[in-house]
């Protein structure tokens, strides 16, 4: 196993360099096309999300992989590469597993414990096996990732060291708003008309949110209107959350505005989406403040809404910033031990993996030496009857199986501790295994795999 992950996080960068560095779906899907015609990669996948860009890979030089994986991320990014580079971090096999372990129990992130974190690591998986730059390696990584995430949340109360951006974002919104210092985010949204901005997950998340915490009214707008009007009918279900939804093109945003009480923005858009005079111009001669929540990344509104009275704008840096400061559960520290625990085994399991074309290789061999030698004896002892021949034939096979099954079973065991990836090496040496049959077999096993989690996400 050679995963390397290079990448940059809220941990790492300022807002201002996340911002810049943010990667549309489409770039991401070219930066992945990239990564496996550079030469150190044979498999790789993107994990973006509003506060991180995360490239992994397989790669067989770590330092060429380093410099190739940087080298594309300030490419696809647009941030140059010497200004990208004090913020970008590299993890290494194990490092790197615990990494994305670690991240997908919500210990990265920026509101400790959140959960949606899940959704965009299988996002991540979904692309990689969407354009075939994921296989068996970052397969197998990244289905366990979720695994591991959803382990954590169901074992311990990791959801209770945190809540959702969203979550927390309205909370943030809520204290300075009218005042309202310590009021809680029900009694706050009680009744008021709320506009969300994109019809994403985020947004969808935000809008599921908002209904839940009693707003009045939630008016949806998207570029896809489609998309809008899908997500107002969820809304509007019967049995659902009983409040009034419906959706809007995006050129009515602004006669939105004037009527919203909150606004929740989380768009693609590489542009802003609300301007600093698109606000101005909505709270002229209004009486109740206006409160934003901005989840995007690069930004969707002018940060210049700070500025302007009677506007209470909250956004990624400002939540950065509140983060900081949030308590800390004494679950995470059951759920570092998880992780921790999560990832020896993964690394057990894949090394233990590596062997196993060796292992496969070599008992082909065994069978072919058994055929040819009881072939070999029906041309000497061509009298045998069927009954004598298929007993000789199972008893060499008998002899052979015994006398490989004790080495064949230690040595599993042993290239699955640290450090066994040589055991596969000597044992091709010691009984001169073809090189090309041991590739066979891992070709082989790679298409199945590849099949196999095709479409599991």
């Amino acid at each position: 196993m050679s995963l390397l992950v290079v990448g940059l996080s809220h941990r790492s960068a300022p807002v201002s360099i996340l911002e810049r560095a943010a990667l549309a779906a489409d770039t991401q899907a070219k930066l992945l096309q990239d990564t496996l015609a550079a030469e150190p990669a044979a498999e790789g996948t993107v994990l973006a999300t509003c506060n991180r860009i995360e490239l992994y890979a397989d790669v067989d030089k770590f330092h060429a992989g380093v410099a190739e994986l940087s080298t594309l991320l300030a490419q696809h990014s647009g941030v140059g590469l010497d200004e990208l580079t004090p913020y970008l971090y590299v993890h290494y096999e194990d490092r790197a597993v615990h990494h994305l372990f670690s991240v997908a129990c919500g210990l990265d992130s920026m509101v400790v414990g959140e959960g949606q974190i899940l959704g965009q690591i299988k996002d991540a998986l979904a692309l990689g096996q969407e354009l075939h730059t994921a296989g068996r390696l970052l397969n197998d990584l990244f289905q366990q990732a979720l695994r591991v995430g959803k382990r954590a949340h169901s074992e311990t109360g990791i959801d209770r060291a945190g809540q959702s951006l969203v979550t927390f974002g309205l909370e943030q919104l809520v204290d300075g708003t009218d005042g309202t210092d310590g009021t809680d985010v029900d009694t706050w949204a009680k009744g008021k008309k709320a506009l969300v901005i994109g019809a994403g997950s985020m947004s969808s998340l935000a809008a599921a949110t908002l209904a839940r915490s009693g707003v009045s009214e939630i008016v949806i707008a998207n570029r896809t209107l489609a998309r809008a009007e899908r997500l107002a009918q969820i809304l509007n279900e019967p049995g659902g959350t009983g409040v009034a939804a419906h959706a809007v093109e995006m050129v009515a945003v602004g006669d939105e505005l004037t009527r919203a009480d909150v606004v929740v923005s989380c768009t693609g858009a590489t542009g802003l989406v609300l301007t600093g005079d698109d606000i101005e111009t909505a709270v002229q001669g209004r009486r109740t403040p206006l409160a934003l929540l901005d989840l995007a990344m690069p930004r969707d509104i002018d940060a210049a809404a700070h500025r302007i009275p009677g506007v209470r704008l909250v956004d990624i840096e400002s939540l950065a910033e509140a983060s900081a400061d949030a308590p800390m559960a004494a679950d995470v520290d059951q759920v570092r031990g998880i992780v921790s625990d999560e990832v020896a085994a993964f690394g057990a399991a894949q090394r233990a993996a590596h062997i196993t074309p060796t292992v496969v290789a070599l008992r082909t061999m065994a069978a072919d030496v058994v055929a040819g030698e009881v072939a070999r004896l029906e041309g000497r002892l061509p009298g045998l009857d069927d009954k004598q021949r298929a007993e000789i034939t199972q008893t060499v096979r008998r002899v052979v199986d015994k006398l490989l099954h004790a080495p064949t079973v230690r040595v599993k065991q042993l290239a699955s501790e640290p450090g066994g990836a040589g055991y596969a090496d000597a044992l091709r040496t010691l009984f001169d295994l073809d090189p090309e049959t041991v590739a066979s077999v891992s070709r082989a096993d790679l298409n199945d795999a590849d099949v196999k989690n095709r479409g599991r996400v």
